[in-house]
């Protein structure tokens, strides 16, 4: 059984009731999710050995996140505890013309307090195939981007493959860095690098030419992609696969969705989804992630692994919360052609 170890923050999601907005809710429903929790809990259910690696306070409300996880398959053996605090955002879903809000409550977490030398690298990555981080993580503090640091040279010396996902979020860089100061230096790890047309432009000045992805109206030609990718692994030459999610929203109801997957010579392009009732969009690009993982290590051929990784992510947008619930077998139905929501019995 393959091993993929994850690194990053988990947090108390607290989300309004069905499409209330903040100013009407009277209540949230909790649950949890984060990046890199969200692709451990894809992989697991698809019966890899998957690992999660974060620092949680030693208190009820962490216990409550970690007894989650570990019921839905992902090892939690190697979590830290210390600090005051879990990590918190709160979640407004929006509807049709109205996009949906998050508001973060994450300062003095405990991870962002994080720092390397905290975690005994060596022995979490032993064995292990894949490690896979986000660009959230070293947003946080620049703690938590050391330790990060730490991992992924820790990866490379054990001959561990890194992916990333590169994860632009404008709102988390706030302790004195520019993600375009602090990313090239991990991401040059990296082996596989996930990323959309803001992440590649934010972080790296990289994006298609003529490409506004507020001016899509759902169609996305997945060829303009390819300059993306060539520039990536032009900019960091150990990669050796680029993948790029392709959302084309419509509303904020209605997306289409796929993906590419360049191998520095062939572009391999899923096949497009077209999502007409978003239950829940969040955890998407995890969900991609997840599925993309998974199928780099099941599947002989690029393009099988991008249709599943496509796939799993469709599903995902069906399913309320950040984790993706779903099979092996669920996944690999849509591909071959299913979806048509019929009653199994």
């Amino acid at each position: 059984m393959a091993k993929v170890v994850t690194f990053g923050e988990v947090m108390l999601r607290l989300a309004t009731p069905g499409y209330e907005r903040f100013s009407q809710a009277h209540r949230f429903d909790a649950t949890f999710g984060g990046g890199e929790a969200n692709v451990a809990v894809s992989l697991a259910q698809y019966g890899i050995d998957a690992r999660f690696v974060t620092r949680l306070p030693d208190n009820d409300i962490a216990r409550m996140c970690v007894s989650e996880l570990r019921g839905l398959g992902v090892g939690v053996d190697d979590i830290l505890y210390g600090g005051e605090r879990i990590g918190i955002y709160y979640l407004e879903t929006g509807a049709v013309a109205r996009g949906s809000k998050v508001i973060y409550d994450r300062a003095h977490s405990s991870i962002s307090e994080i720092g390397p030398g905290m975690v005994d690298w060596d022995k979490v990555l032993a064995g292990a195939d894949w490690f896979h981080w986000t660009g959230i993580t070293p947003a946080l503090s620049q703690g938590a981007a050391d330790a990060c640091l730490e991992a992924i040279r820790a990866a490379n010396r054990l001959g561990v493959k890194v992916s990333c996902d590169l994860n632009y979020r404008k709102k988390l860089w706030q302790y004195g860095k520019k993600a375009s100061e602090v990313m090239p230096a991990l991401v040059e790890g990296c082996d596989l690098i996930l990323g959309n047309e803001e992440d590649a432009e934010k972080e790296f000045g990289i994006k298609p030419e003529g490409f506004d992805a507020e001016k899509t109206g759902g169609e996305i030609d997945q060829t303009r992609f390819e300059s993306v990718c060539r520039q990536l692994m032009a900019r960091f030459p150990r990669c050796r696969k680029v993948a790029i999610t392709l959302r084309g929203s419509i509303n904020a109801n209605h997306n289409t969705w796929g993906g590419v997957l360049f191998d520095g010579t062939t572009l391999w392009q899923s096949r497009r989804y077209d999502i007409t009732h978003i239950v829940d969009r969040v955890g998407g690009g995890d969900s991609f992630m997840g599925g993309l993982l998974y199928g780099l290590l099941t599947y002989p051929t690029d393009q099988e692994a991008i249709e599943f990784a496509a796939a799993a992510s469709a599903l995902k947008h069906t399913i309320p919360g950040d984790y993706n619930r779903v099979t092996v077998a669920e996944v690999e139905g849509l591909v071959a052609g299913g979806g048509s929501g019929r009653v199994s019995r």
